[in-house]
């Protein structure tokens, strides 16, 4: 069901960041940084998998990113809405249901037997997709679920998260050139600002996090493993 309210933007950031707090999808660690994928290190790490397991926000958050992508991009603008693999997936399923939508998934890479295909379910030509992930760093990654999209000769112009880092100034650029636009719930600023407001840290965590946020390139060549 389409959801009929509609927050704020700004209310929106703020709520999706209290509900990631809520659920300890938010973790702050300055002593011990986590290892990113990239391999580089950051004193922050959020797990938006958690989600699915927490029915009440999950759905709050469903509806706050279905609205913010209508409001953005039109109320008819999308035929088929695409998960990518695997974190986007059931946010995409869930997304379809909103919106009254079919919903797809991108693989990674090719199966490997069978179609060897990268897209499962029926999207055909001429369908405008709308892709759906868990969050976005540098926006690299979703350029190859987009490219999959658009070898169906579908078009894929917007891609939806719940979180976007916010910290990376070529990350909107890489998914522009690439014809993509960017919506999202909140970012990491957003996320430091309710945790601030709650306490939910010590004061010199917060305020080490807030350091690699400002600068987070230099922070991490300063911090970078032995």
């Amino acid at each position: 069901m389409i959801p009929s309210s509609y927050p704020t933007r700004e209310e929106i950031a703020r709520l999706t960041a209290r509900m990631l707090l809520e659920i300890g999808a938010v973790n702050f660690n300055t002593e011990k940084p986590y290892i990113l994928a990239s391999g580089l290190p950051s004193p922050s790490y959020i797990d938006c998998r958690k989600l699915i397991s927490f029915p009440r926000i999950r759905s709050t958050l469903m509806d706050f990113l279905t609205v913010t992508v209508m409001r953005d991009a039109g109320f008819e603008a999308f035929d088929n809405i695409a998960g990518g693999e695997t974190a986007g997936i059931p946010f995409a399923a869930l997304v379809a249901e909103r919106m009254a939508l079919p919903m797809t998934y991108v693989r990674k890479k090719p199966k490997g037997y069978g179609r060897n295909a990268r897209i499962e379910g029926a999207m055909s030509e001429g369908q405008r997709v709308l892709l759906v992930e868990d969050l976005t760093t540098d926006g690299g990654s979703k350029l190859s679920f987009v490219d999959a999209i658009r070898e169906t000769g579908a078009s894929c112009g917007h891609t939806a998260v719940i979180f976007y880092y916010g910290i990376f100034p070529e990350t909107e650029k890489t998914l522009g050139d690439h014809g993509v636009a960017l919506h999202y719930l909140c970012t990491w600023w957003d996320v430091l600002a309710e945790a601030k407001a709650q306490a939910a840290f010590d004061a010199a965590t917060l305020a080490g996090v807030e350091a690699f946020l400002s600068n987070p390139r230099a922070w991490q060549e300063a911090n970078k493993p032995a």
